[in-house]
């Protein structure tokens, strides 16, 4: 029997030690990039999920490369090394295969990183798959028990491939229980990539087209999960849960039923939908990551989600009212911005009746066309590596500002939006929201 080790590298990254320093300090922030780190790697469980009967696999998430962890992945003396990483912690993905490769292991790396940079990647991997790579892995298995293993796949649905697969392939059920006793939180896709295609944003698109997953496949899925933890809390993974043209109902009934508790990321048009607001509270919705972006660029790609910010925040406040909190999303950084206009952000943050808030850093992933236009306008600074893109590095040269304004400028802003006494206020604002959410959910039991 052959034996593949997934590792997914996890861990929250900070390149700026001033930005780092101020993260450590400030329990608002520090809470959410655990809880993030702590996230499991659903993609690599998805692959565990689509095994055939004569491969076994073991799990192996890993913070920091180091001998000890690279010893417990050797001990299982895998036939293939699968890795996941995003942009800030591929360098050190390619230290791992390096290593990994030394005792005569076969690795492979997928995601998005390896998506837009194939041939780099190719560089430090025996192989790489870009796009979605359920589609492509029992291909892949196949090859490599042949020892006719390519340096590069592209998976079905991806742009430039002509592969189509099926329904049942496209959903393979994810290995949950790898996981042991391990996870706070489980996370759940019921859909992949998005309708819109923000400049920012590299995961709506490169890794295939949208598609929504079958109410059935979900149930599937939450009775693994369920089976795993009685009262799971599950965090969706999709890029905008109900952008979409499928029915709310079956999908909030399918949550509902499970008792779990969860998050999800949604646009502010919810708040507009009474099919979805009505139900969302009582089908065990805590909070909703809504991307507002920016208050002083209008980014291309974004759709039927740009507004004006004042219906963003009645959208937002209706959301509330119904007992689900709002996690608000700002990125600082875009064309147009000065230190005067991430003043006013804050100010409007510090005015605001969102219940939570998320403060980020323009970021040009590569293969986003906020990367392209930065490369062609000369503006991404060469001396800073691919472990700078964090969320929370400057890694452009901004048109209104020196790298060194910005930088302090975000500094600031972070200060204020989450020190103490804002962290208390927006609590205080979850608190009074679920309280009405529990209400319509029937139950008295706070999140944990």
């Amino acid at each position: 029997m052959s034996h593949v080790a997934f590792v997914p590298l996890t861990g929250f990254r900070l390149r700026e030690q001033e930005m780092a320093a101020l993260g450590m300090s400030l329990p608002g922030l520090g809470a959410r990039a655990t809880a993030v780190g702590q996230l499991p790697a659903l993609g690599l469980l998805t692959l565990a999920g689509g095994l055939p009967d004569d491969w076994s696999c073991s799990y192996h998430p890993v913070d920091i490369v180091s001998a000890e962890r690279i010893n417990e992945i050797v001990a299982t003396r895998p036939d293939l090394v699968a890795v996941s990483a995003l942009t800030a912690s591929v360098q050190e993905a390619y230290e791992l295969s390096r290593r990994l490769r030394q005792e005569g292991i076969t690795t492979i790396i997928g995601g998005l990183h390896a998506t837009t940079s194939p041939a780099e990647a190719s560089q430090h991997f025996d192989c790489v798959v870009t796009g979605n790579a359920e589609s492509i892995w029992p291909t892949i298995l196949a090859d490599h028990d042949r020892g006719e293993l390519r340096p590069i796949y592209k998976a079905a649905d991806t742009p430039g491939s002509h592969q189509r697969f099926s329904e049942p392939d496209k959903w393979p059920l994810p290995r949950f229980d790898l996981l042991g006793d391990r996870p706070h939180r489980f996370t759940l896709q019921t859909q992949k990539g998005c309708p819109f295609a923000c400049e920012f944003c590299g995961a709506s698109r490169l890794l295939g087209r949208f598609t929504e997953k079958p109410a059935a496949r979900i149930r599937d899925e939450l009775a693994a999960i369920t089976a795993i933890r009685r009262r799971p809390l599950i965090e969706l993974a999709d890029d905008n849960t109900f952008a979409g043209s499928r029915s709310s109902d079956e999908l909030l009934q399918a949550l509902s039923d499970s008792g779990a508790r969860w998050f999800t990321e949604a646009d502010w048009r919810i708040g507009e939908r009474p099919d979805v607001l009505q139900r969302l509270a009582e089908s065990g919705c805590l909070q909703v990551l809504m991307g507002i972006e920016s208050i002083v660029f209008r980014y291309p790609g974004m759709g039927q989600k740009q507004s004006e910010l004042a219906r963003i925040v009645d959208a937002v406040e209706a959301i509330q009212s119904a007992g689900v909190a709002v996690n608000a999303c700002f990125i600082v950084g875009a064309d147009g911005e000065t230190r005067e206009s991430i003043d006013r952000l804050v100010d409007f943050i510090e005015r605001s009746p969102f219940a939570e808030v998320q403060l980020t850093l323009q970021t040009p992933f590569p293969g986003t066309a906020l990367y392209q236009r930065l490369q062609r306008s000369g503006r991404l600074i060469d001396n800073r590596d691919w472990s700078f893109y964090t969320l929370f590095d400057v890694t452009y040269q901004p048109d209104q500002m020196t790298v060194e304004e910005l930088e302090a400028g975000f500094r600031s802003a972070v200060s204020r939006v989450f020190n103490n006494a804002a962290c208390d206020r927006r609590a205080a604002i979850r608190d009074e929201i679920w309280s009405r959410g529990f209400s319509k959910k029937g139950s008295a039991t706070c999140p944990s």
